[in-house]
């Protein structure tokens, strides 16, 4: 995702604080990543069609390994217990939208798995938000939502695509060139919801300064994302 922090901070003469926040970020919880289980939960493997019984034993699996995984945040405290806690939900439901795509291949089911993925991350972006304070905070909820925003709608997009092209192969060139053109459709609406995402982070940094150099740099937040 694009940051914009380069040009908000030539605004004012100083370092913005948004790369410090990123370098931050990248220190935070470390430990947790070190003692966190990570689950098994790879679908690749599963074949299109499985059986009802091999259904079920797979979910259950995804159960059990998600029950380990939350036990062992128990050795953790704070944040990072909280951070570890909503690694391992997320990497569940994960696993049993992709277990579900699987099972029931369909292009609906292969959205719904990509957009658990996107709230997956964005639960745990969020966690780790809380280890920050004031503005820096803020940045980093607007940032993980920027992201959850963004991903949303290459997932729509990419099934509003696939299902339009589904349609065409079945159909005359007119179809077909009906289908591209939804799916230009889909990627420019995609395009512009992670464009109002990230000018909402910009937006967001901005708070970091006062007076002129706060108009500043919303002035320059507008014109950067055509607002």
């Amino acid at each position: 995702m694009r940051r914009g922090s380069g040009e908000d901070s030539g605004i004012v003469g100083r370092t913005h604080k948004s790369t410090a926040l990123r370098t931050h970020m990248n220190k935070l919880n470390i430990n947790v990543i070190a003692v966190s289980v990570v689950l098994a939960f790879s679908t690749a493997a599963m074949a299109e069609g499985m059986a009802k019984a091999d259904y079920k034993a797979a979910k259950d699996k995804i159960g059990a390994e998600y029950k380990a995984a939350h036990a062992n945040c128990a050795a953790l405290s704070g944040n990072a217990s909280d951070v570890c806690k909503a690694d391992a939900k997320g990497k569940e439901r994960v696993a049993e939208a992709e277990l579900k795509a699987a099972y029931e291949p369909t292009q609906k089911h292969t959205y719904e798995a990509r957009v658990a993925k996107a709230e997956a991350d964005y639960d745990v972006a969020v966690e780790k938000c809380d280890d920050l304070a004031g503005n820096a905070k803020d940045v980093c909820v607007k940032e993980a939502k920027a992201a959850l925003t963004s991903a949303k709608a290459d997932a729509k997009a990419k099934m509003k695509a696939s299902e339009a092209n589904a349609k065409a192969a079945e159909k005359s060139a007119d179809a077909r060139s009906d289908a591209s053109r939804k799916g230009a459709d889909a990627r420019k609406d995609a395009a512009e919801d992670k464009s109002d995402a990230q000018y909402t982070v910009a937006k967001e940094k901005c708070d970091t300064y006062s007076g002129a150099a706060k108009d500043t740099c919303l002035s320059q937040a507008k014109a950067r994302f055509n607002k």
